[in-house]
């Protein structure tokens, strides 16, 4: 999910830190199931009060999660909740510390140690963005993702027709409510009169706003055209006058006063390194992922002169060979057809070689829409409910690009339209990757803690990345190269996102890297360094670094157990973790799945112990 301005970015750090969070809550009482161990069951009812304090400050993404009592209501910009927010997050820290000390059963303890990391990076986040910046809202963004998230046809239809009631409450229509645009206003300038040393969004972030606001707010006018609700059509008309005043209100009031430098506060930068998984000091990532950089280029060439020998390219270089098999395009109308048929081909891989183990049902496939290339301009997994789930599985969303210039330029991408590209995509969005992952956490009835609270984007993109390299050797060579390049891409992330936001390199020289020594497009080019500087500043270096640490486990694994290893079970009960983070997955390996596999194959280690005598 994208860091969008305030209010959408508190409901989106809550949203990406925790999605499903709220299902949990004692008042829709969707628990896992009920044969789940009786310390599972403990757990959850410690976490009910942490869900219920953080779905208070974001009721969207309460609905969005399922937890129907919030479906009314909207992000509260009337009054100033800091300090209330505060409080309750200070209580719920305080609050688990205690109880982890207490706790006598291993795995629960484990869980309130979750829960106290949780809320302490929830409070971080809020404490420091409030110490460093001005509340700019995206206002646009936010009603496009409530209307989309809320109109989405695994959302039952008695919930969907509390949107009006929403929509209303947005507009100012409803009795006691503003329209969320003067609010929006209101705060900015309450907190400048409050504090006139914060800062002011930086320009590339208002421009893009600005740019994207208009293809937003048809996109939601065309999703309530199309939903057969009644009621609404007051509010959308109102906001969207109201929009178009709020956009020309930014030109004139923030868009002057923007930042033109796009650094965060080194304070507020490894916040966000925190609130992604990333526990490591900013140039340690650079230099690992520098390093990591230098030897897939090594291994893109190699792949690139074995293509360009079997095709007779005249130019063997790695860029060069990567140019030429772009050019083998898939019409958009075949685009969706050739991504099914490759899932198809990877769980043909997946099953002859015991890779993972594989659900019987579909997975689902789906291009994006114009708004929705303008919201998210990447392919990705829009995931079902974590908690309280009822058969909703995620979506493989396939962005085809990013919203239209200033000008009106079109700006598609060819990262992702050709056949060669497929295989990695699709391993890492589909299967074995999110798909996969998110349905297991749907199936296995882990822990809230677990599946839940423990969330954050290394373990997640650790395992997609993974899932790529998993996939890989089974690929033809142009698959194989393709595959190469989207880890250069994720490992370059690593390095640029940081320098960036360190003012080692500039947003040019970062941008053509990117498309000089990994052959993006100009438009995911841009959309990349558009992510490092403020769509997401701090998350782009996630994918390496926690596929790095995955990678140590199981090397950790394959050393204890020798023969004994099985690459099925392995995977297998990785995904039957849960979202843990990496530190919680190595304990658990070491612990349990190293244990289980030496008991279950006793004959196999004697050998290896008598064959270790002889040497």
């Amino acid at each position: 999910m994208c860091h969008p301005t305030h209010a959408a970015r508190r409901i989106a750090a809550i949203a990406s830190t925790w999605p499903g969070v709220l299902l949990a809550c004692a008042w829709c009482c969707d628990a896992p199931a009920s044969d789940a161990p009786a310390w599972v069951a403990v757990s959850n009812q410690r976490a009910q009060d942490l869900i219920h304090v953080i779905g208070k400050y974001a009721p969207e993404t309460a609905s969005f999660n399922g937890f129907d009592a919030f479906d009314d209501e909207i992000y509260d910009l009337r009054r100033d909740r800091f300090e209330e927010h505060r409080r309750d997050l200070e209580q719920m820290l305080e609050r688990y510390r205690r109880e982890a000390k207490d706790e006598d059963d291993p795995r629960v303890r484990q869980d309130m140690t979750i829960l106290a990391d949780a809320a302490a990076i929830e409070l971080s986040d809020l404490t420091v963005e409030r110490r460093h910046f001005l509340p700019f809202e995206n206002v646009a963004e936010l009603i496009f993702g409530v209307v989309q998230t809320t109109l989405d046809p695994r959302i039952p239809r008695a919930r969907q027709q509390h949107l009006v009631t929403r929509l209303k409450r947005y507009s100012g229509l409803a009795p006691g409510y503003r329209p969320i645009t003067d609010l929006a206003e209101q705060q900015l300038l309450d907190r400048l009169q409050a504090d006139p040393r914060l800062q002011w969004p930086y320009r590339g972030e208002v421009e893009r706003v600005l740019n994207d606001s208009e293809t937003l707010t048809h996109g939601f006018d065309g999703l309530m055209a199309a939903s057969g609700l009644e009621g609404w059509q007051e509010a959308v008309a109102r906001l969207d006058a109201q929009l178009r005043d709020y956009s020309q209100w930014i030109r004139e009031t923030v868009l002057p006063h923007a930042r033109a430098d796009y650094r965060l506060p080194a304070e507020v930068y490894a916040e966000r390194l925190r609130h992604f998984g990333i526990h490591e000091e900013p140039h340690a990532l650079i230099r690992d992922a520098l390093t990591a950089f230098a030897d897939i280029q090594v291994q893109m060439q190699g792949v690139a002169e074995q293509i360009s020998a079997g095709r007779g390219f005249a130019n063997h270089d790695y860029r060069h060979v990567i140019a030429e098999l772009k050019k083998d395009v898939i019409a958009p109308d075949h685009l969706l057809e050739l991504y099914q048929n490759r899932l198809h081909a990877i769980e043909s891989i997946v099953r002859e070689h015991d890779i993972v183990t594989l659900p019987t049902r579909a997975a689902s496939i789906r291009l994006a829409s114009a708004a929705e290339n303008a919201q998210t301009p990447a392919p990705h997994m829009v995931p079902g409910r974590l908690v309280g789930n009822s058969g909703e599985y995620g979506e493989f969303v396939l962005s085809t690009g990013m919203s239209p210039s200033e000008s009106g330029k079109p700006r598609a991408f060819d990262d992702f339209s050709h056949q060669a590209a497929s295989w990695s995509l699709t391993a890492h969005e589909a299967r074995p990757g999110h798909e996969l992952q998110f349905a297991k956490i749907i199936e296995a009835g882990v822990s809230i803690a677990r599946a839940i609270f423990a969330f954050n984007s290394a373990n997640v993109e650790g395992w997609g990345l993974y899932s790529e390299a998993e996939i890989q050797p089974y690929e033809p060579l142009d698959g194989q190269l393709f595959a190469l390049q989207m880890r250069a891409h994720r490992i370059a992330r690593a390095f640029l996102d940081p320098m960036v936001n360190l003012g080692e390199i500039s947003l040019a020289d970062a941008k053509a890297v990117l498309t000089r020594d990994i052959g993006l497009s100009d438009a995911l080019a841009t959309s990349e360094v558009e992510r490092y500087s403020f769509r997401m500043p701090g998350q782009a270096g996630s994918y390496f670094y926690g596929y790095q640490r995955l990678l140590e486990v199981r090397a950790r694994a394959e050393l204890s157990l020798g023969a004994r290893f099985n690459r099925r079970a392995f995977n297998d009960f990785v995904l039957d973790q849960g979202l843990v983070t990496p530190e919680l997955l190595a304990m658990a390996v070491k612990q349990q799945f190293i244990p289980g596999e030496e008991a279950r194959n006793p004959a196999t280690a004697q050998a290896q112990d008598t064959d270790a005598l002889r040497h």
